[in-house]
């Protein structure tokens, strides 16, 4: 075999793309002498996105002073290639960075905006936002003030709404964030499809997980019709249904209708920004990956956006996964070849975590073994 491509996304909290990256590179050419490695760390747009853009693509990080989700001061950063800035939300607004004081009716996307406006600031004219493991559910208000847009009370009072007080919302202009985005395209990476409202919204499914309990994720959803009511008045644009919407506790829809953003499948993103076609010429085998492999993993996630690079070049695609969970045999409609877990006996995920660089490294050699044994 003369050329493998290893592009795997990390498994959340126990083994990163790069650390997968490492392994592999060091692993291949034993087993396999002669067979050059091209290892791709990536992310789908949530936590690691900016991390994996510096060692994929040679991005520089630069460092900027934002708020935080409670409006403390925070230190974050984004990566930058060009005119090109590659922004993770979860840097300004993420789900670890409130610990135990988890409120998305009081959280804000305000940092978020801060460093969108450093990268405009600083010439970038291109910018990939990545959406995932935000603590938030202000419809990308603080961010869209962050930037310029003034949201009106009935008072006709200026205010940044949080989740909790979007309701306010009587009157939203725009204008000094148009001007100042003028000539900047804004890309969103995600990997949800949720409108922005209802049982299938930002409150009701990602409320939870930040800490709503029911009856706040009913005022969380109810306030979120809101702004869209007031966005279609005053823009003239529908977001609440538009795939995404509702990512990112509706960062979607805000990011749509106040920074003209447009929204695309994270990996789908990154594959491109990355040039995952061009690396794949002269590949006979690809190796993916993610902490968990189910029916789940059809819908956007790494190893389907991977998969569909792959199977019209007739690659064969390895993943190599924490865990096989139900429905993962879909998978291989989409065009993945073999699925391995890597552990090594009987017991759930949870119990071997700590071990995950160990197993992983011990289940791709046995893959590479047979690989090698059979050429």
């Amino acid at each position: 075999m003369k050329k493998i491509v290893v592009i795997s996304d990390s498994f959340k909290g126990t083994l990163s793309s790069r650390d997968i990256c490492a392994i592999t590179r060091e692993s291949v050419p034993r087993i396999i002498p002669g067979c050059e490695v091209i290892a791709i760390p990536v992310a789908d747009g949530g936590e690691g996105t900016v991390g994996c853009f510096v060692d994929a693509v040679g991005a520089k990080p630069v460092a900027a002073s934002v708020s935080g989700p409670w409006g403390e001061r925070v230190d974050a950063s984004y990566a930058r290639s060009g005119s090109r800035a590659i922004i993770e939300m979860a840097s300004a607004a993420g789900l670890p960075m409130v610990g135990g004081r988890r409120d998305p009716s009081a959280t804000t996307t305000y940092g978020v905006g801060e460093l969108l406006r450093h990268a405009v600031g600083n010439g970038c004219t291109e910018i990939l936002l990545g959406l995932g493991g935000s603590c938030t559910n202000d419809g990308g208000c603080g961010c869209a003030a962050a930037l310029g847009t003034r949201f009106y009370d009935a008072d006709g009072r200026v205010f940044v709404p949080v989740g909790g007080t979007l309701d306010r919302i009587t009157h939203i202009d725009n204008t000094e964030t148009e001007e100042l985005l003028s000539g900047v395209t804004l890309t969103l990476m995600s990997d949800v499809d949720n409108p922005l409202c209802g049982q299938r919204g930002a409150a009701h499914i990602f409320g939870p997980q930040k800490g709503a309990d029911a009856a706040m994720a009913e005022r969380l959803d109810a306030n979120l019709a809101h702004l869209a009511e007031i966005i279609e008045r005053d823009f003239s644009k529908r977001v609440a249904d538009l795939p995404g919407a509702g990512a990112a506790g509706g960062m979607g829809a805000g990011c749509m209708a106040f920074l003209n953003a447009r929204m695309r499948s994270g990996i789908e993103a990154v594959l491109d920004v990355v040039d995952f076609d061009a690396k794949l010429d002269g590949a006979e085998l690809v190796i993916t990956g993610e902490g968990r492999i189910d029916a789940q993993s059809i819908h956007g996630k790494a190893i389907s956006g991977i998969a569909k690079r792959t199977k019209p070049k007739n690659i064969p695609l390895v993943a190599i996964v924490g865990c096989v969970g139900e429905g993962a045999e879909e998978a291989y409609g989409l065009g993945v070849t073999a699925i391995f877990g890597i552990d090594r006996a009987a017991r759930a995920f949870a119990d071997y975590a700590t071990e995950s660089a160990a197993y992983y490294r011990a289940t791709l050699e046995d893959v590479l073994r047979l690989i090698a044994a059979i050429r």
